[in-house]
C-alpha cells in the first residue's frame, strides 16, 4: 500500500496546530541508519487510509521527495472526540531485519461446522490478532483460518493452524494459546416450584371438567303468608 508524505520543516505545538488548520497531519519517520525525519500528510487521504486494515498490518511504501521508503505504521494519535488524526509515527523497514507485528485473524466456515450446524454450539473468537515475527517480505496482510472442522467440546489452539511460510508466532507466557473456543448451549431448566404447582392446579380443573356442570344453587325458603 502506497501513500505520499511531504517534508516538514517546523516543529512544536504551535506549528503542529497551524498545520492541522490547513488540513495537514504532522508525523515522523524513524529507524534504520538515517536520522528521524519530520513529515506531513494530507489529512483527508490519511483518514481514508487508516480505515483500511492493510494500512495497519502490512509494509507500506512512503513516497517522499520522489523516493520510495518501506515503512510500518507504529502509532496513530487521535483527537479525543473529533474525527481528527493529530499525529502519526512510521518506522523504516530493513529488508534483512526481522520485524514484529500484530496481524489480524480472519475466521471463516464456522457456520458449516459440525459444532454449529448439528450440535448448536457457540463459537468464540478468543484471539482476533496474532503477534508474529518475520522478514518484511514474508509479512502477511492477515492470517486466514478455516473453522469448518470445529466439533463440540474441542477448542482450536495455535498449534492446530499452519502459519504462512517464514512467519513465527510471538507468544508471551502461553506456549499454545486458544484461538477459538467452542461452547455448548445449555437449555434453561424449569423452575422446581413451578413444576410442582402445575399438577396441583390441574387437578381441580380436571374434576370440574369431569362433572360436566356445577352443582345447583340452594333454593331460597318460601315467604310466609
Amino acid at each position: 500500500m502506497k501513500f505520499v508524505a511531504f517534508e516538514r520543516t517546523k516543529q512544536g505545538t504551535g506549528a503542529s496546530r497551524r498545520l492541522r488548520i490547513t488540513g495537514k497531519t504532522p508525523g515522523i519517520v524513524y529507524g534504520g541508519d538515517a536520522a528521524p525525519q519530520l513529515i506531513e500528510l494530507d489529512h483527508n487521504a490519511l483518514w481514508h487510509a487508516i480505515k483500511k486494515e492493510a494500512f495497519h498490518s502490512t509494509v507500506l511504501e512512503m513516497e517522499l521527495d520522489g523516493k520510495i521508503t518501506k515503512v510500518l505504521l507504529r502509532d496513530v494519535n487521535m483527537h479525543p472526540y473529533k474525527q481528527l488524526v493529530q499525529h502519526i509515527d512510521f518506522q523504516r523497514v530493513d529488508a534483512n531485519t526481522r520485524l514484529t507485528m500484530k496481524v489480524p485473524m480472519h475466521y471463516t466456515g464456522e457456520e458449516n461446522s459440525q459444532a454449529v450446524k448439528l450440535e448448536h454450539c457457540l463459537v468464540n473468537h478468543v484471539v482476533n490478532e496474532l503477534q508474529v515475527s518475520c522478514l518484511p517480505v514474508d509479512l502477511p496482510e492477515s492470517i486466514n483460518v478455516d473453522l469448518s472442522g470445529l466439533k463440540k467440546g474441542v477448542s482450536l489452539h495455535l498449534s492446530d493452524i499452519t502459519l504462512p511460510k517464514g512467519v513465527k508466532a510471538v507468544t508471551r507466557g502461553v506456549n499454545n494459546p486458544v484461538l477459538v473456543s467452542v461452547v455448548a448451549t445449555v437449555e434453561e431448566a424449569p423452575d422446581p416450584a413451578t413444576a410442582a404447582a402445575a399438577p396441583a392446579a390441574a387437578a381441580p380443573a380436571a374434576g370440574k371438567a369431569a362433572s360436566g356442570k356445577a352443582a345447583p344453587a340452594a333454593k331460597a325458603p318460601a315467604a310466609k303468608k
